[in-house]
């Protein structure tokens, strides 16, 4: 039985002369067309739909020929495009909020919450059969939704500084009402009905509002990650889409044989796990779901990766997930390798690091750079350089 995958990735569009976030999202848009793009609510955002696919060879395809186009259509216009949660050059403001009624309704309801959603994601769609086992799988798998937060990482920077965090962009998310873990329910009459009371409360104005780590889609037969950062490396996102078909896929036979072990009820650790694993990325410990007590990441994953073989097996993923979960724990987090390229030279170097990974053309080893303005073209250099786009293995 084929499980098809599908990816929706958000970028940052920045200028390449500063490497600061700009809002000119809707020039990048017009250049693209609106097939398989969309605004978000910040115009710094351009949102990308992969198509659906049965195979991680061919999600990888597409994601990594969607990052071409935006990278032709940004660079002809002096600008950048970045798949990460957070940029560290950026600047906070109410009036940079895409031109639409809904946002502008988020943005005077919500304030400084709204502003600052200088953040992107990557979300997972995965096809389940009906809404019913959707809502009843969430519970299933979100016990291991920490761990694939901890493999996508990729926001160390906020405002020009380092938050210590390898994921603030987590941080930011949490502080909306509806984000966060999403409890447990019998069927999706009772999840509906907890959607019309959050909605009744006025807290939030509609279903497009649950921001929960994880969530049956309002307009198609899938369940939806949604705890993750944007990934620098399309590769990533590959590893994580294979990890959660697995976990989905392993739910969805567990509920029709009815066999355990279910979920106790107790979610309040899971809001902890989060935190562990936007703090610690791949470089720390996180809380093992299968213990909950803290455990480095590594012996986390491949614990993930043992217990969902015969799920990854069945979809054909086991060894490309297994070889792609090595190569992210042997070369760290996003966050991990940002963070090191801004010690080394400057918050330029990193931005150049997540252009190029996003680019997908590794970016070659330079001179260290004994002092660089903020503002000095490094993005620029690498843009404007004739090296051609190409996907790593």
């Amino acid at each position: 039985m084929t499980v098809r995958i599908g990816a929706e990735e958000e970028f940052h569009v920045l200028d390449v002369e500063s490497g600061r976030l700009v809002p000119r999202a809707d020039a990048l848009l017009e250049r693209l067309g609106r097939s398989g793009f969309t605004r978000e609510l910040q115009q710094s955002v351009v949102e990308s739909n992969s198509g659906v696919h049965d195979t991680l060879d061919d999600l990888y395809t597409d994601l990594a020929g969607t990052r071409r186009r935006l990278d032709t259509a940004a660079s002809s216009q002096g600008l950048a495009v970045v798949a990460a949660g957070t940029v560290p050059l950026a600047r906070v403001t109410s009036r940079d909020i895409t031109a639409d009624p809904r946002y502008r309704r988020m943005v005077d309801d919500y304030r400084r919450v709204a502003d600052e959603q200088l953040i992107c994601s990557a979300q997972i769609h995965v096809d389940i059969p009906d809404r019913d086992t959707a809502v009843r799988a969430m519970c299933l798998v979100s016990p291991w939704l920490p761990p694939l937060l901890a493999l996508s990482a990729s926001s160390p920077f906020w405002l020009g500084s380092d938050t210590g965090y390898a994921s603030w962009r987590t941080m930011l998310w949490q502080r909306w009402p509806t984000a966060g873990p999403v409890g447990c329910y019998k069927n999706a009459a009772e999840y509906d009905a907890a959607v019309a009371e959050l909605i009744d409360s006025g807290v939030i104005s509609d279903a497009g509002m649950l921001y929960h780590d994880v969530r049956p889609s309002a307009h198609q037969r899938t369940l939806e990650l949604r705890i993750c950062d944007a990934c620098p490396r399309a590769e990533t996102v590959v590893l994580v889409a294979g990890l959660f078909r697995a976990l989905v896929r392993d739910a969805r036979d567990r509920l029709e044989r009815g066999t355990g072990p279910w979920c106790d009820g107790h979610h309040e650790w899971l809001r902890a796990a989060a935190w562990r694993a936007a703090r610690s990325g791949l470089e720390g410990q996180l809380v093992d779901p299968q213990t909950r007590r803290p455990a480095p990441a590594a012996a986390v994953l491949r614990g993930l990766l043992t217990r969902r073989r015969p799920a990854l097996e069945a979809s054909g993923d086991w060894d490309t997930v297994r070889a792609l979960l090595e190569e992210a724990l042997a070369t760290g987090s996003a966050a991990h390798r940002l963070r090191r390229a801004a010690q080394r030279e400057d918050l330029l170097a990193s931005i150049d690091m997540m252009v190029a990974e996003t680019r997908g053309t590794p970016l070659a080893p330079r001179p260290v750079r004994r002092s660089a303005p903020v503002g000095a073209g490094h993005a620029r250099a690498y843009l404007h350089s004739t090296a051609a786009p190409g996907a790593t293995g």
